[in-house]
Order: C-alpha cells, then structure tokens, then sequence
C-alpha cells in the first residue's frame, strides 16, 4: 500500500511499526519559522504551549521560567501533547498538566486554575479556543506568537492508496491544489481530524492523543484491509 505523510518524519520509526507491506512516502507541507523576540520577564504568569515548535522558540529566545514553587514569581507549565511535554524536559523543565488537545486543556483550566493569568506562547494560526474559552471566564490570558506557518500549497501528481495529516494548517496547505480522493485518510487527532472532515464526507481514521506511534499503528491496522484485496 502507498501511503503520503504530509510531514517528513523518521523513516526508521515509521518502517518498524508498518514493516514491508507498506510504501511511505512523504511531503512537507507547511514551513515553521521561529520568530525572534526580546525575552520580557514572566513574573508569576502560568505558561502554555501547545506545540514542540512553541517550546524551541520560547528557549531558543532566552526566555527561562521559574522552577520554584516556593518563589513568589513562580511560573507552572501546561501544555497539549506527549512530544511537547518531552520538549521541556530535553530543556530541563517539568510540566503541571498535559492535555491531548487544547479543547481538554481549557476545561481543565477553567475547572481547577481560575485565579492564575496564562502567557500562551505558540504559532500565528494558533486555535483560537483558548482564546476563546479562557477571558469568558474571567481567567487572564494573552497568547504570545513565537513561530509562524507558512503554507507551501504543493501539488501532487502522483496517486496514493492513502493519506496522513498532522495539523489542521497542513490539511489546508494540502487541500488548495489537490483533492482527498484516497481509499483512506488519517489525522493524528481530533482537531487535525475535524479539520479534514469539512473537506469531505468519508471516513476518517484518527489517532490517538496526537501520537505518532499510535497513528502508526492504526495505519498498519486499517491499510491492512486494503493490502488485503
């Protein structure tokens, strides 16, 4: 079976959950830039991240929270996703609370952290739930952009049983030139997934917590039907 990740992502990962009856192939879909910034002081602020790419910019511009809870400017972290939750700690910094997605991590947020003010730092097409969710509860929150996503809107001419995506940007870069005529799709999530879904009216086989190795497994368990025929 051909399957397109639109990411480029590690052949040996993916080859040793989907062995040999698979062919990967993979195209980048959207660019990351990271943004220089002049680190300001964090003071007693919560801080959020919601991507791997979030976490690179915010250390790479010399911002450092403060780990000490016994400090009056103590900062918590939380973040969405098991890869962002190991990017701080290759930086050295524990997390709060991990969500899945940024859904799960606002009703968590209104439910148990009212009284904190939240620095979120992410990208410019950031969902805007947080944004959304937080100030109607009257909880502080001021998003910080750190990377941008640039959309590069390839256009493919060779034809694949199926397809993966990994965010809802890189499902739209994708959607401009091309069409989701493929025996299967695959999201990496829920919101990658409902992101697809407004695109087309098959079915979509979406992975669990925003996990790769997951995704993976779900593929080699889905494709295997196709194989089959």
């Amino acid at each position: 079976m051909n399957i397109l990740f639109t990411k480029k992502l590690d052949e040996k990962e993916v080859s040793d959950i989907l062995g040999t009856e698979f062919s990967s192939h993979f195209l980048e879909v959207i660019k990351i830039n990271l943004l220089e910034l002049s680190p300001f002081p964090l003071g007693n602020k919560s801080l959020i991240f919601t991507s791997v790419n979030g976490v690179e910019s915010f250390f790479k511009n010399g911002f450092k929270p403060h780990e000490n809870f016994a400090d009056k400017n103590f900062n918590k972290i939380y973040c969405v996703g098991k890869k962002t939750k190991a990017h701080l700690r290759k930086y050295g910094f524990g997390v709060f609370k991990t969500k899945k997605n940024a859904k799960e991590l606002s009703e968590f947020i209104v439910d148990n952290c009212g009284k904190e003010k939240f620095l979120h730092f992410c990208g410019n097409l950031a969902l805007d739930i947080l944004q959304e969710k937080l100030p109607l509860q009257n909880i502080g929150y001021k998003k910080v952009v750190v990377y941008e996503t640039e959309l590069l809107y390839p256009k493919v001419e060779k034809n694949y049983d199926s397809i993966a995506f990994f965010s809802p940007s890189g499902v739209r870069s994708f959607i401009e030139n091309n069409n989701l005529d493929f025996q299967q799709i695959y999201a990496i999530g829920e919101t990658t997934g409902a992101e697809v879904k407004k695109h087309t009216t098959q079915q979509i086989f979406i992975g669990k917590d925003n996990d790769l190795s997951a995704l993976l497994k779900l593929i080699k368990k889905e494709g295997a039907a196709i194989n089959c025929h």
